[in-house]
């Protein structure tokens, strides 16, 4: 069985509703945790099939979610990158790491789901890769980490890829903290967005300065 035709636009309203129903208990819950029936009926969806019958599969939902706010970011580094254009200073590079998302999180108002939604698809393999190549492996991105990497030149080839992991998690899991104590109604360790971005890019030029021991 699937849901009845609907009309274009309200197609388009139907599809939005279960969008936001999804990254928002997806974050509240984990995505494990959360079904299609309770994305629509979070929806306002009386058909018990409408999310499958929009979307598909779960994975092709979260890679909806995804690809909805990678939009925006992309665009937000790209114009970030084009004011820093051949800069030698690496706090620049790894600004257009973080601000591309603190920016959009502080644009969507309060509350926000997105860093929790991004933090929970983290922690499920093959989630995490469409995650990856919807958010990380974009030509933004890649520009990005091709500038920073000329300034760290003499960092080996295995630490720059552990190290832009745990740029990655910092970022992702960072963001997830502050989001989360916002909606918990605690107090976040930064007032703002912009905030938490300073402190994060502080965090990131000094993990990539760190010195390289090697190991015995």
């Amino acid at each position: 069985m699937t849901a009845p035709p609907v009309r274009p636009g309200r197609g388009r309203e139907t599809r939005a509703s279960i969008l936001a129903a999804a990254e928002r208990l997806f974050a509240e819950h984990g995505i494990a945790m959360v079904s299609n029936r309770q994305i629509g009926e979070a929806a306002g969806q009386s058909n018990n099939y409408a999310v499958g019958y929009h979307f598909g599969t779960k994975a092709d939902l979260v890679r909806a979610i995804a690809r909805h706010h990678a939009a925006a970011t992309e665009r937000r580094r790209l114009e970030l990158l084009a004011a820093i254009d051949g800069s030698p200073d690496l706090r620049e590079w790894v600004a257009c790491l973080v601000r591309p998302t603190t920016g959009h999180l502080a644009s969507l108002g309060a509350p926000t789901w997105y860093a929790r939604f991004i933090a929970q698809a983290d922690t499920e393999p093959a989630l995490r890769q469409i995650v990856i190549a919807e958010v990380v492996a974009t030509p933004s991105m890649r520009r990005n980490l091709e500038g920073l990497f000329a300034l760290v030149p003499a960092l080996p080839e295995g630490v720059r890829r552990e190290r832009g992991d745990m740029s990655r998690l910092l970022i992702v899991h960072m963001l997830a903290e502050r989001e989360r104590a916002l909606h918990e109604g605690t107090e976040p360790a930064r007032a703002t967005w912009e905030a938490t971005a300073v402190g994060l890019i502080d965090a990131i030029v000094g993990l990539w300065l760190a010195p390289v021991t090697s190991p015995p």
